[in-house]
């Protein structure tokens, strides 16, 4: 019997065997960006932070007491710029102290990590550049002027990329997937491993080389203004992160239909009955709290017969299962359904193509 402690998913955990893999893999390009640019890279952010900001101060201080000998418009200048850069380089420190502040051990919530990260790198670069507009304008009333001027000069030039920066506060605000959430989105079927101010990327299952959902091995990116225009199916809805799925044999119209639903039943129970009955409860409580009328859902699987054009019947075997566990869940009861329907072969009448 499949376990329900392993079959289980935490939401906002990490226990999920693919999207552990996922992170770790992650991760393992993360160190090694890290490994990669080894020492140099935290002295090069040794001396942005604070040697930079060290050294523009003095020169404030220097040009502040009128020590070079320059125009006074060109002093003002110069002094406006020296401190914007100053501004700048504590500004960029400080984002850089909250990256380090920042970080999946004390947060415990990837998902928060990956948004969080990218709304203070946001802010940080939003407060460079109003920093040098004022500086440049030595005025702050003008700053809102001459950014409204340069939003209409580069609207219609940029108008894909602001559009996806669009799309991107809307991913971040109305959270029509994560990182870590399976979907769909314009055909492709994956899950998100990075959703950055422009496009998101998926690292994509199934796809045209298979028939499964295992994963391709390819990744997916697409602009974010996808999302403002095209269908999301989300397979991880934090409320409900589970699919009902079905497995599908032809028998013939004289087998004995109830030995055939009493096996798929029966083996579907034993398999994925109690993890199912816990599942179905909690979508019972989230139908509760909308107002859909009450929907007749019933706790265990369930067995009907339909008819098809082959001239067979349609024996089906209906249960919920975690989308990323689908295969193998379904791989496990048609080896089971199928040995016990065959232990009594004069009982299942199956086709027998030529």
């Amino acid at each position: 019997m499949i376990n329900p402690k392993t079959s289980e998913k935490v939401v906002r955990g990490n226990t999920d065997p693919v999207k552990h893999a996922m992170h770790e893999a992650v991760a393992m390009s993360a160190a090694g960006k890290k490994h990669r640019s080894g020492h140099g890279h935290r002295t090069y952010w040794y001396v942005l932070g604070v040697l930079v900001p060290g050294a523009l101060l003095a020169a404030y201080i220097k040009l502040g007491a009128a020590a070079f000998g320059v125009s006074a418009s060109y002093g003002s200048l110069t002094v406006h710029l020296l401190l914007a850069a100053l501004l700048s380089g504590l500004i960029l420190a400080v984002q850089r102290l909250a990256d380090a502040v920042i970080n999946k051990k004390t947060l415990n919530d990837n998902v928060t990590f990956f948004n969080l990260r990218l709304v203070v790198r946001l802010i940080a670069i939003a407060l460079v550049c109003l920093v040098f507009l004022s500086a440049i304008s030595q005025t702050w009333y003008t700053v809102p002027v001459a950014i409204g001027i340069f939003s209409i000069v580069t609207g219609f030039a940029l108008q894909t990329p602001m559009t996806s920066f669009v799309g991107w506060i809307y991913v971040l605000s109305r959270k029509p997937y994560r990182v870590g959430d399976r979907i769909k989105i314009a055909g492709v079927t994956g899950d998100v491993i990075d959703v950055s101010y422009f496009d998101t990327t998926l690292w994509e299952f199934g796809g045209q080389y298979l028939s499964t959902d295992h994963p391709s091995g390819r990744i997916v990116k697409f602009p974010n203004s996808i999302v403002l225009s095209a269908p999301v199916y989300n397979y991880s809805w934090e409320l409900f992160p589970y699919i009902w799925d079905e497995i599908r044999f032809y028998v013939a119209y004289d087998s004995d239909l109830d030995f055939v639903s009493d096996i798929l039943l029966g083996v579907a129970t034993e398999e994925v009955g109690a993890v199912m009955a816990q599942r179905i409860r909690a979508y019972r409580s989230v139908l509760e709290k909308t107002p859909v009328d009450q929907i007749d859902v019933r706790e265990e699987p369930t067995v009907f017969f339909r008819t098809n054009e082959d001239g067979w019947l349609d024996a089906v075997v209906r249960y919920l299962v975690d989308p990323k566990e689908a295969g193998r869940v379904k791989t496990v009861l048609l080896r089971k359904m199928l040995v016990k329907l065959n232990a009594d072969a004069g009982r299942v009448l199956f086709p027998k193509w030529r």
